[in-house]
């Protein structure tokens, strides 16, 4: 017997991918899609051979801005954006952490500046693979399984 899932096609919008279901939750609250009048499908656990169970995200009629690309890089590296026009697959995108960071992740060091002073943060993406970060002002070092998304 053939499995088959079945998901109404996106004929404008976007579908991010390969994200892992634990993250799932934290990408639908860090793009706004709790709040959004466009029509949203997720799929939640679904089987994966890279990695095991994943999840996905279909959004009607919205295209994703570079912040936003950035911010999900930073909770799910390995996810695939597929930009749906009239039905077809239009662009792909592989993401890829920017080197710097800025305004995006929050310090875990209470004293760090960027949490006592009006200023925004600025990490460095210090291993990419692993989602470590360091703090341009204090350097302490947030790995990606912590970083809280501003």
């Amino acid at each position: 017997m053939e499995k088959e899932l079945k998901v109404a096609a996106l004929r404008n919008g976007t579908v991010i991918d390969h994200i892992p279901s634990e993250k799932l939750f934290q990408v639908i609250t860090i793009l706004g899609l709790d709040g959004v009048t466009n029509q949203v499908t997720f799929g939640y656990n679904l089987e994966s051979k890279k990695l095991g169970k994943k999840a996905i995200i279909k959004v009607s009629d919205k295209y994703l801005s570079q912040d936003e690309v950035n911010k999900i890089a930073i909770l799910a590296p390995m996810a695939k954006i597929n930009i749906i026009k009239e039905y077809e697959v239009a662009e792909k995108m592989q993401l890829q952490l920017p080197d710097e960071i800025i305004g995006v992740i929050k310090c875990k060091n209470p004293k760090c500046i960027t949490n006592n002073e009006p200023m925004s943060t600025k990490f460095r993406a210090i291993d990419k693979t692993k989602g470590l970060f360091k703090c341009h002002y204090c350097e302490r070092i947030v790995e990606g399984e912590n970083v809280v998304i501003i």
